[in-house]
């Protein structure tokens, strides 16, 4: 009798950047990978940032254990939070900011509908790093 197939792991399709000081932003490309980079990937105290009061890209700003970033990078995550959302042209855009930990995804919500805590609102102009 053949062996049941284990589901194939999910590879979500991310955006990746570099900010100066080698910090790490990562942003999804569509509602299964917002799903998978918030609430698998995302360490407790990473910074995560989702424009407001519309669709967009979830954006993770790595934190590695024992370093907090300055507020000039963590404006630079949220840019690009605002960058991969509808409001890209806008001048300024309100993004929730907030960490991982408190981000939370809702019983039976639909991919890339998560709950938030603690939310900080950032006014950033979108924008991604210069290659």
């Amino acid at each position: 009798m053949p062996r049941p197939q284990k589901p194939e792991r999910f590879q979500a399709k991310l955006y990746e950047y570099e900010l100066p000081g080698g910090w790490v932003v990562l942003a999804g490309r569509g509602d299964q990978d917002n799903d998978h980079l918030s609430i698998k990937l995302a360490k407790p105290n990473d910074w995560w940032f989702h424009v407001r009061g519309m669709p967009g890209s979830h954006v993770i700003l790595r934190v590695p254990a024992g370093e907090e970033p300055d507020n000039a990078t963590v404006k630079a995550a949220a840019s690009i939070a605002a960058f991969h959302s509808k409001k890209r042209e806008a001048k300024q855009v309100g993004v929730s900011a907030t960490r991982a930990r408190y981000v939370t995804k809702p019983r039976g919500a639909k991919a890339g509908t998560v709950e938030i805590r603690k939310e900080k609102v950032l006014k950033v102009r979108p924008g991604i790093p210069d290659e």
